[in-house]
C-alpha cells in the first residue's frame, strides 16, 4: 500500500491531530474530517462532515483509500451506516478502540463486558468493522495520558487535584505513540486483522502523575484524595452521563488490585520505545501553566 489517501476523523483531537501531523510529515496525502473551522498545516485538506450524519461523509471519502476512525459517541447507534458509507469508498479502516474490549487482556476475542458503558460501544464497533469486508485494525490503548488535562484548571487555580484513588496506577499512553502505531496500520500491511494492546512503559499512580506534572511545570503540585461518592457527585455536576459515572469509578477501583498489563507493543510495532508519563508531562507542561 503506497501513498494512500487517508481520511482522519477526530482530526482536531489529541490522537487524530497527531495522526494528521505524522501522515503529513511523511508526505502521505491526508484529509482531516471536521465539523467546523479548523487550522491544519498547508497541504492538509480539511473537509466537512459529521459521523452523526452518514450522508454528509460521501464527499470527504471520495478517492480515499483508508480511514482512521475515532467514534465520538458513547453508543454505537448509527455506526453501521457510517461503516457502510466508508466501505463504499475506502478499503481499509483503522479503529481507535479500547483496552477494555476483551477485558483489556489483548487476547483478540473481541468480547467486552456486556452493558459496560466504557467498552460496549467499542465492542460493537469492532464487530461491525470486522464483518464489513473492509481491511481492518483495531487499536486497543490503555488510558490516555492526555486525560489528565482534565486536571489542568484545578491545578492552576489551587495547586492540587481533588480526586479518588491516589494509589490507582495505570500505564497511561502518550497520544503520539498511539498515532505512530496508527500510521503503521494505515500505511503498511503489518497490522492487518490485528488488535494490538497498546500501553505506556510503566505503571504510574495518580499521585505520582500529579507530582510529575509539578516537576514539568516547575512548582509543587499535590493530590488530595476524596471519597468515590464525592467524585461521582462532582462528575454528575460537571455533566457526565449517568451511565458513564456508574461505570468509570468501579472500573478504576477494580484496577487497584488488578492493574492493567504493561507491554512493549509500541516498540515492537514502531521500533521506538513508548514514551513515559514524565515525557508526556514535559511535552504538555504549557497546558498546565
Amino acid at each position: 500500500m503506497t501513498q494512500p489517501t487517508i481520511l482522519v476523523t477526530g482530526a482536531t483531537g489529541r490522537v487524530g491531530g497527531s495522526v494528521v501531523a505524522r501522515l503529513h510529515a511523511a508526505g502521505v496525502p491526508v484529509r482531516a474530517l471536521v465539523r467546523g473551522e479548523a487550522d491544519f498545516p498547508e497541504g492538509v485538506r480539511a473537509v466537512r462532515g459529521d459521523l452523526g450524519d452518514p450522508a454528509s461523509l460521501g464527499a470527504a471519502l471520495e478517492g480515499v483509500d483508508a480511514v482512521f476512525l475515532v467514534w465520538p459517541f458513547l453508543r454505537a447507534e448509527g455506526a453501521a451506516d457510517v461503516i457502510d458509507v466508508i466501505g463504499k469508498h475506502a478499503r481499509r479502516v483503522v479503529y481507535l478502540s479500547s483496552a477494555g474490549v476483551g477485558n483489556g487482556d489483548g487476547d483478540g476475542d473481541g468480547k467486552g463486558e456486556p452493558g459496560d458503558a466504557i467498552t460496549a460501544f467499542h465492542t460493537e464497533l469492532e464487530r461491525l468493522i470486522e464483518t464489513s469486508g473492509l481491511e481492518w485494525t483495531a487499536l486497543r490503548p490503555t488510558g490516555f495520558a492526555s486525560n489528565t488535562l482534565g486536571w489542568a484548571d484545578e491545578l492552576r487555580a489551587t495547586g492540587a487535584v481533588r480526586a479518588p484513588l491516589a494509589r490507582l496506577a495505570r500505564p497511561l499512553i502518550h497520544e503520539a505513540d498511539i498515532a505512530a502505531v496508527a500510521v503503521q496500520a494505515l500505511t503498511t500491511d503489518t497490522l492487518l486483522g490485528a488488535r494490538p494492546l497498546l500501553t505506556g512503559p510503566e505503571l504510574v499512580t495518580q499521585e505520582q502523575q500529579v507530582a510529575l506534572i509539578g516537576e514539568a511545570v516547575g512548582r509543587p503540585l499535590r493530590f488530595e484524595e476524596i471519597a468515590p461518592a464525592e467524585a461521582a457527585e462532582r462528575m454528575r455536576a460537571a455533566g457526565y452521563p449517568a451511565e458513564l459515572v456508574a461505570a468509570v469509578l468501579p472500573a478504576q477501583a477494580a484496577m487497584l488490585d488488578r492493574p492493567e498489563p504493561v507491554n512493549d507493543a509500541v516498540e515492537r510495532i514502531t521500533g521506538i520505545p513508548a514514551r513515559s508519563f514524565r515525557e508526556w508531562a514535559v511535552d504538555h507542561a504549557a497546558d498546565f501553566r
